[in-house]
């Protein structure tokens, strides 16, 4: 096919690939923990790395992973003054980041590259930042499947999982350790305005039609894969950003899937009516 005669191409089908099979593991507990604005105020956050690493000269992706790891420390330090409350941590942080960002950006040189951040550019991933993408997906994913039956646990009761044994405290802060990487990551590739909608988005596709933890963490997956083939497909042949295709694909995916049950369950309700009548 034309599309893969080019090496770029081929790159960010690897890159988005590799980052389908890690993003939605993670979107599936951040879903069922009810956390799911945890990925914009990490990716909010990044951008302030983002900004300040342009204005210190270092590497820009190496800035959005460090504000990221320290907005998901701060997260939960929040998150233990306030149990009762943990969604008041995200929002502080975001807030943190918001501002952070606004006001770095306006020192940062090189406004591209600050831009090219807040939208993604998959299609000019360099062989380095794919290797290194590949090496934190990779870390990232063994992490989770290592963690797979502590964070079943806690994404449901965290009270319960104290009593099974799980090291809530110390999990919980891995794990968001591990949101705060895959979400600098895919920063750089996706966007920092949209990787929490691929986060998200897959999961609830998933949730929708699957009733176990693991077929929704396995659907979800394929549905990312999905999403960002299509959302490179229409990148190369229409002119689309890539970022923003692959998070339509997926929202309008969403809404087929909710209209459907729908339009089901509206069937449904009106057989029963009539065998009653």
């Amino acid at each position: 096919m034309e599309i893969f005669e080019f090496d770029f191409m081929r790159r960010a089908f690897l890159v988005g690939l590799m980052l389908a099979a890690v993003i939605p593991c993670i979107g599936v507990v951040v879903v069922l923990k009810r956390l799911s604005l945890i990925g914009d105020a990490l990716s909010h956050s990044s951008l302030a790395g983002v900004a300040a690493g342009l204005i210190m000269g270092i590497n820009p992706v190496a800035g959005a992973a460090a504000a990221c790891v320290a907005a998901a420390l701060g997260i939960e330090a929040v998150r233990k003054k306030f149990p009762r409350y943990s969604e008041i941590s995200i929002a502080i942080i975001m807030s943190a980041g918001v501002g952070l960002a606004g006001v770095l950006s306006g020192f940062a040189p090189g406004g591209k590259s600050f831009e090219s951040f807040l939208f993604g550019s998959i299609v000019t991933t360099s062989g380095r930042e794919a290797a290194f993408t590949a090496l934190l997906s990779a870390v990232v994913l063994i992490t989770f499947l290592l963690l797979y039956r502590a964070l079943l646990y806690i994404s449901f009761d965290e009270r319960s999982a104290r009593l099974a044994g799980v090291k809530v405290g110390a999990v919980n802060t891995l794990f968001t350790l591990m949101t705060a990487i895959t979400v600098s990551v895919a920063a750089r590739t996706v966007g920092a305005l949209i990787v929490s909608s691929l986060m998200v988005v897959p999961a609830a596709c998933a949730m929708q039609l699957c009733k176990s933890y693991r077929m929704s963490v396995i659907v979800s997956v394929a549905f990312a894969a999905a999403f960002t083939v299509a959302g490179l497909f229409a990148s190369f042949y229409w002119g689309w950003r890539p970022g923003a295709a692959i998070v339509l694909a997926g929202v309008a995916v969403f809404i087929v899937i909710v209209s459907a049950k729908s339009i089901r369950s509206a069937i449904a309700t009106a057989r029963k009516r009539k065998q009653n009548a």
